[in-house]
């Protein structure tokens, strides 16, 4: 048993070691492609980025393995594969469900990683990307890496969700990451400035957490941001970030 848990966590963290890379990997040829030079001079950072997210891939991976194994073994989780067993109008409440969720615990752990203290000892390793390249999604201390492990894994056995609906989850989370990092907005103007962009985070709101530190903690929705008072708009990408 204690070999199968091992081969499953091993396997998981493999798996989202390749997703990083390909996911990072694809962002930053996008950003060589569309925004040429804008990486140049930051060649040691994103392989320091390249190698923190690695070690963030095995502890994200150790939770998920686990669970993944209890799932399979033994039926554990509330992750379903038949799309009967639940209304069909629930596939997409439950990826908002969990979307939602995972966007109130990054908030919270994200502002709790601001405090002096835990940002010296841990969330600095994030902000020493100055500015943060499609590489930075990852790149965590172990001890923050922690935090952002047990979201999912915790989720499956509170909330039901189809093994696809949950596909879908991750690959929102993955690509959210990585592009709120890269240094420049994919989206059209109309959207982030319009009426969409005024609930959803995209890299110019993130942008500007990265300029100022202390506001726009979010990472799906500006929800908690605003009702907290910690959104202060979105970024400007006319000069590089500095944080």
């Amino acid at each position: 048993m204690v070999a199968a848990i091992l081969l499953s966590a091993l396997a998981m963290s493999a798996i989202v070691g390749v997703r990083y890379l390909l996911a990072s990997g694809g962002f930053a040829l996008a950003t060589r492609i569309r925004q040429p030079g804008l990486y140049r001079g930051l060649e040691k950072q994103m392989g320091r980025e390249i190698a923190w997210s690695l070690a963030s891939a095995l502890i994200y991976g150790i939770p998920a393995g686990v669970v993944a194994w209890g799932w399979q073994a033994h039926g554990w989780t509330r992750i379903y594969t038949d799309v009967a067993a639940m209304p069909l109008w629930y596939l997409p409440l439950s990826v908002l469900l969990y979307l939602a969720a995972h966007d109130t615990w990054f908030y919270w752990t994200h502002r709790w990683m601001h405090r002096p203290k835990l940002f010296r000892v841990a969330h600095a390793v994030h902000h020493a990307s100055r500015p943060p390249t499609a590489w930075a999604a990852m790149s965590f201390h172990p001890w923050e890496a922690l935090t952002g492990a047990v979201v999912i894994p915790a989720l499956v056995f509170l909330i039901p969700i189809h093994v696809g609906a949950l596909g879908v989850v991750l690959t929102i989370m993955t690509v959210m990451g990585v592009s709120n990092h890269m240094g420049w907005e994919m989206f059209p103007r109309w959207m982030v400035r319009g009426p969409i962009g005024g609930w959803l985070i995209t890299a110019t709101h993130h942008q500007r957490h990265h300029d100022r530190y202390n506001c726009n903690y979010g990472l799906y929705f500006r929800f908690w941001d605003r009702l907290c008072g910690t959104d202060q708009g979105l970024g400007d990408f006319t000069t590089k970030a500095r944080a």
